[in-house]
């Protein structure tokens, strides 16, 4: 009888889902189903207790591009600090200890990025970077096409620098609440010079298209996606008005997506934002353009208190989009709620990736989560909610007229008072907050530089006609209630 299999089970017929349900509610002790085992995102879409072939939604999109075995994600940075010198500084030790590229925060003001305010200042920070190997990213807000300009001028005409020039004014018009002339302008000018920079440049990126800022203010993962995808709609439009064909639009779009301590809804997340730009993208008369992600971490979930359980958030955050298939990876610092990171922290940023990536094997597979039934139905109900934002938004007249008219920021402000009084009673918690604080809670250090002291003089961003205006969208952090009391 060597090697012969038994069919134990073979006289049982398989129960069915009422079968099974029904035995299950013995259990409850009068509870219904929905209430005892079935939990929710922060976004409302209903998590299961069991997930079987029945509930795997049809083959979704799958296109990856192929993974490097070593190097499966860009690793990248953010430097922050507002002196050009020291920002340098960070830059390259990042790169030699690890990091494969950087994103240049820029404030010509030294508040929230580096004091930079012409092409000579950004080569300052970008002295000794190898712009042909070592990608490059930008966060400007308004100052976005100038800055592109700027690092444009610093590639010298290199066609194999791979640029990410991410220019995204409707992004600084949400978070600002206001414009330095019309947004639409702002969109035009953006792609006016993407256009140009995309002949010199044919392996950068010229928008990122980001609810980035949406979730920072405390909305729903369905809420981010379908802003990014508007974005990425708007900027595809302003693309190919200024010059370029549907597939060069698509593919020179970075599309952002935050993620946080639940990893399970980042990988979902990573995987539906995917499928959600190929939709939009073939919709539009686009073939086959596989979305490109950058994720970052996110920081409402970050606390000021008993700051290294931060380690543990941005840990999982980043174990999340890593297996969901990120391109780029940017993780905070666990000192991010308090202030600019220390050397130390910005060697946590690093090596907490690293170990990720050539100890963990994340990037071994290239789609993990592919076939899992729970992953699968999880990305098909948050691609749809997505859809359904984006819709919305659509139906408002886009991205702008939605932000104008408020409608965009106040189902943001839905969400996030909802999220915050699950969080105030205890139906969420918060390690090391509004549970298991730590009672011998000592102070971490911070950078603290003098932001005035390197201020920079910039060019003015304005554009003729009236200045735009919106409700803006704050970043919240889900744990200062409970901090400042």
């Amino acid at each position: 009888m060597a090697g012969t299999i038994l069919p134990l089970a073979s006289d049982f017929g398989a129960p069915t889902r009422d079968q099974w349900l029904s035995l299950v509610e013995k259990t409850l002790k009068g509870q219904t189903f929905e209430d005892a085992l079935v939990k929710h995102t922060g976004g409302g879409v209903a998590l299961q207790p069991l997930y079987t072939a029945d509930d795997a939604p049809a083959p979704g999109v799958r296109d990856l591009a192929a993974r490097d075995a070593v190097r499966p994600w860009d690793l990248r940075t953010t430097v922050a600090h507002p002196d050009p010198v020291q920002a340098n500084a960070d830059i390259l030790k990042d790169l030699e200890n690890g990091a494969a590229s950087v994103l240049v925060a820029i404030d010509p003001t030294g508040k929230a990025g580096v004091a930079v305010g012409s092409s000579e200042t950004l080569g300052r920070v970008l002295g000794g970077v190898l712009l042909d190997l070592a990608p490059v990213a930008l966060d400007a807000g308004f100052l976005g096409p100038k800055a592109a300009d700027w690092l444009g001028a610093l590639a010298k005409g290199g066609p194999e620098a791979p640029l990410a020039f991410h220019m995204d004014p409707l992004s600084a018009f949400a978070a600002t609440g206001s414009s330095p002339g019309p947004v639409e302008s702002h969109l035009i000018s953006a792609a006016t010079v993407g256009a140009r920079l995309a002949a010199t440049y044919p392996k950068a990126s010229l928008m990122l298209a980001t609810g980035r800022v949406v979730h920072e203010a405390g909305g729903t993962e369905a809420q981010e996606l379908g802003f990014a995808a508007a974005a990425a709609l708007a900027y595809a439009k302003a693309l190919v008005r200024a010059g370029m064909s549907v597939d060069d639009a698509f593919a020179r779009i970075m599309v952002g997506v935050s993620t946080d301590g639940e990893y399970f809804t980042d990988i979902a997340k990573v995987r539906a934002a995917r499928a959600v730009f190929a939709r939009i993208a073939a919709a539009s008369g686009s073939t086959k353009v596989l979305a490109k992600i950058e994720a970052r971490t996110s920081g409402r979930m970050l606390t000021r208190k008993d700051p290294w359980t931060n380690l543990l958030r941005l840990t999982a955050a980043g174990f999340g989009a890593a297996v969901g298939g990120a391109d780029s990876v940017i993780l905070g610092a666990f000192t991010d709620a308090l202030g600019l990171p220390t050397a130390f922290g910005r060697r946590q940023v690093r090596n907490t990736q690293l170990v990720l990536m050539e100890e963990s094997h994340l990037g071994r597979v290239a789609d993990p989560a592919g076939g899992t039934w729970y992953l699968e139905k999880l990305t098909d109900d948050l691609a749809r909610a997505a859809w359904a934002e984006f819709q919305a938004i659509e139906a408002a007249g886009g991205t702008v007229e939605a932000l104008a008219d408020g409608s965009i920021a106040a189902r943001v402000a839905t969400a996030r008072e909802g999220r915050q009084a699950a969080i105030a009673d205890k139906a969420e918690k918060i390690l090391g907050v509004t549970v298991f604080p730590n009672a011998d809670d000592k102070p971490v250090e911070i950078e603290t530089p003098e932001a005035g002291v390197f201020a920079a003089t910039a060019p003015d961003p304005r554009l003729p006609g009236p200045d735009g205006r919106c409700p803006p969208l704050t970043p919240i952090r889900w744990a200062a209630a409970f901090e400042e009391a």
